[in-house]
């Protein structure tokens, strides 16, 4: 706040030094007089958003000004006592500056926190302790109103929904905030990064080239004093034939001129020697080699080889991009100037499919896929040392570009009913449990084993804490708990805490089996699923079962002859749509060339074809293998009645029918299709024998009784 005068407080900047409890404060005093003058500026601080309330003791300095514009800078004391900001106590300041002399009067205050930020062990510290950046961006998407708000309770609203999944950052991509956003990050203790209102190519000559120099010094003058403003980067993913040059030329100019944040090049790109901290895409599941979804589904890698070569701290690029189905009910929440056509088209094609009733559950069984996903993209940060921490894509979908369903909350911030915020904190979080597990996939002659760590970026140590830990059936049987000793857990480090291992030689049949911890006394826990297959199955009869890869005469013999038929549909490599574990990336309009064309699956795991091998209605960790080794078949030209057991949930775009594995009667035999490779390397596919076996052993029951009737013409339309 500031009155009229026509000597004034042009422009102010706070520049805490917390090791001395004291601020260096930078005035630009600006003058309509035309005539130079003296007087005494008076300084004094007080808190204002805690319970414990401080004063300072003013302080008055006599200042002489200048004709026109004038610069000032002194120190100033803050006081034994003062009150430092972070995320866990966000103490704030108002700074009230008042100048009198020569018949003027000019004041004002200026917001400011006392925060310090750091790097050790390549992450960041804040007033001397590490934490860990769990952020997630912000696009600018605001369907209500069109434009971002400018209202401090509804910036208030959103951080509170990000902290409530247990992050504590924003990135603004390409943009940004209003003052409104600032001063509420301020108030909750949330990191934002803020970047240059730009996506482009540097380093041209172009009028961009000056104009970002001046856009920047407008939002450091505007926003620097905010203790929540501590990243910066002038571009997502800049270009420009010169950009590394011009680039390290602009953050020398910005880290000279005000130390109070960190900066990089560009969220994404260039990795030059000028950058404080990097954002990469290498450290995130889609890039990273051990990672890749082809290879066996564990818990056990990381990120240090990356880190550890890096001379900076590295973020992890718009990790995550794993798309859910649309939620198409979603556009009755839009009551604003915006109308959800997207929405309205994707349901339109759905219900011209036929498929409208399944709109719902293709959004859960997507959603529960994504969100496993999401554990694992961030437990894999987690369980990095010296990982400065991420920044997702996102926590909330992106309607543009073709329309971006990756959020566990849609566009305006609300849940999709799959997952909530308290099941989310449990791998998301300040303080998490971490089980590395070099696999998951396990049979009976082998012993469980698991590494038990404990990453801390809580706001203190944990003394004496105790972990817990049991592992369960599917019926809530404990197979086997127990607990670590007491342990002493620093603040800012990731802590081995034991080890567990289990004898699996007592379980007889296919089970999946949840390993459960948590810290006793504490609101920290975390969970995960494995699967444990027998080593040695029975052998079942094939002798009433006739197995082929082919539609070829015999086939049709075979079944007018009244037998039952076992249809192993081969992996075509020129198909358009490749099965595969890994779902759609951000989305297909955007990425075209993709062959990722699907959101998981769709399936009964209570049909009998499924008895003998555990799963959910959606895709888990078991079927990893089994997926990237399948051949959707498109299912349109035949009858609706036809419900696959197993669903792959195609494209939204497209909305074809699909299916993995499917019944029917043809002629006076039975048939079962199944374009899951269950045929070959099963000797080292545990998950493909169990699935085979679980069919054979369906098959050879009397349970095996399809309803619905096809033609050979029929099934050799889906099959190509």
């Amino acid at each position: 706040l500031f009155t009229e005068s026509k000597v004034w407080f042009e422009d102010v900047q706070i520049f805490p030094d917390v090791s001395n409890k004291r601020v260096k404060v930078e005035l630009e005093i600006g003058n309509s007089t035309g005539k130079t003058g003296e007087g005494v500026l008076t300084v004094c601080a007080e808190s204002f958003n805690t319970n414990k309330k401080q004063k300072t003791i003013p302080k008055k300095i006599p200042i002489k000004w200048d004709a026109e514009k004038t610069k000032v800078s002194f120190e100033y004391d803050m006081g034994d006592d003062c009150l430092f900001w972070d995320e866990y106590r966000p103490a704030l300041y108002r700074l009230e500056l008042s100048l009198d002399g020569d018949g003027i009067k000019s004041t004002k205050d200026v917001q400011f926190g006392m925060r310090e930020l750091g790097i050790k062990d390549k992450q960041f510290t804040i007033n001397g302790r590490k934490i860990f950046i769990r952020g997630t961006l912000e696009c600018c998407i605001f369907p209500l109103h069109g434009y971002p708000p400018t209202d401090i309770n509804e910036w208030k609203r959103i951080i509170r929904i990000a902290k409530a999944h247990g992050l504590n950052h924003f990135r603004f991509h390409s943009w940004c905030p209003p003052e409104a956003a600032f001063a509420a990050a301020d108030e909750e203790g949330f990191y934002l990064q803020v970047e240059g209102s730009c996506w482009a190519a540097f380093g041209d000559g172009t009028e961009l080239d000056k104009w970002i120099y001046d856009e920047i010094d407008r939002m450091i003058r505007a926003y620097g004093n905010h203790p929540s403003f501590c990243f910066f980067s002038p571009s997502n993913e800049p270009s420009g034939k010169n950009r590394e040059q011009f680039l390290g030329q602009l953050l020398q100019s910005l880290e000279e001129k005000d130390n109070r944040r960190f900066y990089v090049a560009g969220a994404g790109w260039p990795q030059i020697k000028e950058n404080q901290y990097s954002i990469e895409h290498a450290v995130r599941l889609q890039r990273w080699p051990t990672l890749k979804f082809d290879q066996p589904p564990q818990t056990y890698d990381d990120y240090r080889e990356h880190v550890e070569a890096r001379p900076v701290p590295v973020f992890g690029h718009e990790i995550g991009q794993w798309c859910a189905y649309p939620d198409l009910t979603e556009d009755k929440q839009y009551t604003g100037v915006l109308k959800a056509k997207n929405i309205e088209i994707f349901r339109d094609k759905l219900q011209k499919a036929g498929m409208g009733d399944l709109a719902h559950k293709f959004l859960m069984a997507s959603g529960k896929f994504q969100a496993l996903l999401y554990k694992q993209e961030v437990e894999t940060a987690l369980r990095t040392p010296h990982f400065a921490g991420f920044q997702l894509l996102d926590l909330h979908d992106f309607p543009g570009q073709g329309t971006a369903p990756v959020g566990v909350l849609n566009a305006l911030w609300k849940s999709k009913g799959y997952v909530t915020a308290e099941q989310y904190r449990r791998f998301c979080n300040d303080v998490v449990p971490l089980a590395r597990m070099k696999k998951r996939i396990f049979t009976s002659n082998e012993n469980f084993e698991s590494v038990i760590d404990l990453a801390n970026y809580s706001d203190k140590d944990l003394t004496d804490i105790v972990l817990e830990w049991k592992v369960t059936s599917d019926d809530g049987t404990i197979i086997k708990s127990g607990k670590f000793e007491a342990a002493s857990v620093p603040t800012g480090e990731l802590t081995h805490i034991g080890n567990i291992e289990l004898d699996l030689s007592n379980i007889k049949n296919a089970v999946r089996l949840n390993l459960d911890i948590e810290l006793v006394g504490l609101p920290y826990a975390n969970d995960w699923d494995f699967w444990v297959f027998p080593a040695e199955l029975p052998k079942v009869s094939t002798e009433n079962i006739y197995i082929t890869q082919s539609v070829d005469e015999q086939l049709e013999t075979k079944l007018n002859s009244g037998a039952k038929v076992l249809l192993l549909v081969p992996r075509s490599r020129d198909a358009d749509t490749l099965g595969s574990f890994q779902p759609i990336f951000w989305n297909r309009i955007t990425f075209p060339r993709k062959k990722e064309h699907t959101l998981g699956f769709l399936c009964d795991p209570n049909h009998p074809a499924m008895s003998n091998f555990p799963t959910y209605y959606h895709a888990s960790w078991q079927w990893q293998n089994l997926l990237d080794n399948s051949q959707p078949l498109v299912l349109d030209s035949l009858p609706s009645e036809i419900k696959p057991i197993i669903q792959p949930i195609d494209d939204w775009n497209d909305c074809r029918r699909l299916g993995l594995l499917l019944e029917a009667t043809v002629g006076a035999g039975k048939l079962l299709v199944c374009s899951i490779d269950i045929n070959n390397n099963l000797d080292k596919r545990i998950t493909a024998r169990q699935l085979r076996y679980s069919l054979l052993s369906y098959m050879d029951s009397d349970k095996f009784e399809p309803q619905v009737n096809l033609t050979i013409d029929q099934v050799k339309s889906i099959v190509k």
